[in-house]
């Protein structure tokens, strides 16, 4: 038998739960006290997986959280390791949703509000990047676009922060809704304040029009963006660079000035999840969330299916009925979309989620949901849409990496949280910050990973918070994210209809 352990061995999350997490391997008769109870395991528990703390028996509640991650679906015994072999979801179909009594809800009083360094737009909003972008309105032109790009970077290096090109393959072969949503996305995008200026390039021939796109792009946003159809061009590489070097001259000028956080807007995602996520990385962006409303800034939370068994805490803090009843809408509304497919909505989690220790919907999406904090759910849009109100925005999208967070920089984030348990090099249009859930990735992968909330374990909460609001106003700033400096940066459009 292992002896018993002075170093905690797993940490119990709340006073409620009935399985702990392993802090690391526990081989099969590890004993050590948890929460006052003696335990020896069972079996091996490999490192961020449950077991049990009392004897849970079949149908009964899995508590993890303070709350049901599903139902036992065979009888574990105390130290028994607690996954997929013996625990499965409790969610089903559509729900309604109860309404909460709603009470106002305003700013933190004297919430401190240290400046960041960024660039004030005509507008009036503010932005971390003074940048770029081509975007293509067709796959057609997609290589062209990111070859221009490369090209034009070289060009105007030091006068822009950047010359982006996004390629990606929609924009033909499409119908309706499908075609809408592509062509919302593009013009979300063109609307960011990031971009100081845009290319739109498009072939000439394709479903998505360049003059369809460019009426979709809000009004403030339009005197930025300059169009070329490559098929009327003469030569379009040379008439690309004329129309790059225009915009550079005309807004290669910006300035940095100090700004409050009041100004931001900061879009929050995880991807590639394992049970630290819950524990370490989530709930600091849950802190950071927290700090951001309560200065009046404005934060987005997507990846709806990851919402599915933990939306009941986000609803109760809707700021309306309106806002209520909205979210209540969006979240069954993507429900039927999974079931009009045939598939359960607990479709979810990934294998790499399940190798690292979630085993339900409910489990992954009780951890993901930390990331929005306490802050009032204000508003709620749909895909291509863009977030103006302060508090939490809930965004029409999948729970897609790539997807849901090119959707967050077209509903204006000029800032994306990503945290993650298994990794990730990928970056997306705006500067997207990696934050690790464990040490060990963090270690691992030193040129992925921006900020290890691993420390979270063995560190004071307060130093782990002052250090990750202080790398935050520096990537706002201007300091390069682990994916800006990899040239990591991507898009995806979200493709829900028929191709031709």
């Amino acid at each position: 038998m292992t002896p018993v352990s002075h170093n905690p061995p797993a940490l119990r999350v709340h006073a409620d739960d009935n399985v702990a997490i392993a802090l690391q391997d526990l081989t099969e008769g590890h004993s050590f006290r948890i929460a006052g109870i003696g335990l020896t395991t069972r079996e091996p528990v490999p490192t961020g997986h449950k077991f049990a703390l009392e004897p849970i028996s079949v149908g009964s509640p899995v508590i993890k959280y303070g709350q049901r991650i599903g139902r036992a679906t065979a009888p574990i015994a105390p130290g028994e390791h607690v996954h997929t072999h013996n625990l499965g979801t409790a969610l089903a179909g559509e729900e309604e949703y109860a309404r909460p009594a709603f009470t106002e809800r305003s700013r933190a009083p004297g919430t401190a509000e240290p400046k960041w360094q960024g660039y004030w737009r005509a507008d009036g909003r503010a932005a971390t990047r003074n940048e770029i972008w081509i975007l293509p309105s067709v796959g057609c032109v997609a290589p062209m676009a990111e070859a221009i790009a490369r090209e034009a970077d070289s060009l105007h290096k030091g006068r822009v922060d950047a010359v982006v090109g996004f390629g990606h393959p929609h924009g033909c072969s499409q119908l309706g809704d499908d075609l809408s949503g592509t062509r919302a996305l593009l013009a979300g995008l063109c609307d960011n304040p990031n971009a100081g200026g845009v290319l739109l390039m498009g072939l000439g021939c394709e479903s998505n029009q360049l003059d369809a796109l460019l009426a979709e792009v809000p009004e403030r946003s339009r005197g930025k963006i300059r169009t070329l159809r490559a098929q009327d061009a003469g030569n379009e590489r040379e008439a690309a660079l004329r129309l790059i070097a225009e915009l550079a001259k005309e807004f290669g000028d910006a300035k940095r000035e100090p700004l409050p956080v009041s100004a931001l807007t900061v879009g929050l995602k995880c991807g590639g999840s394992d049970a630290f996520s819950g524990l370490t990385a989530n709930p600091l962006l849950g802190r950071f969330s927290d700090w951001i409303a309560g200065a009046g800034g404005r934060l987005v939370l997507t990846e709806i299916p990851e919402i599915f068994g933990a939306e009941h805490a986000l609803l109760a803090r809707a700021t309306s009925e309106d806002v209520h009843q909205r979210a209540a809408a969006l979240l069954n509304r993507f429900k039927r979309y999974f079931l009009d497919q045939g598939l359960p909505v607990s479709e979810n989690p990934s294998p790499g989620n399940i190798a690292g220790g979630i085993t339900t919907l409910e489990e992954k999406s009780l951890g993901a949901v930390q990331k929005a904090g306490n802050a009032p759910l204000a508003d709620v849009i749909g895909y291509g849409q863009q977030a103006s109100e302060p508090g939490v925005t809930l965004l029409e999208a999948p729970g897609n990496d790539a997807v849901s967070s090119t959707a967050l920089a077209a509903a204006g984030a000029t800032l994306v949280l990503f945290t993650t348990g298994r990794g990730t090099p990928l970056g997306f249009p705006v500067p997207t910050v990696k934050i690790a859930s464990n040490s060990n990735l963090a270690a691992s992968k030193r040129d992925w990973i921006d900020f290890d909330a691993g420390r979270a374990l063995s560190e004071s909460t307060v130093g782990v918070d002052e250090a990750f609001r202080e790398l935050l106003m520096a990537v706002a700033g201007g300091q390069s994210t682990a994916a800006e400096r990899l040239g990591q940066r991507a898009i995806a459009i979200w493709k829900r209809g028929v191709t031709l």
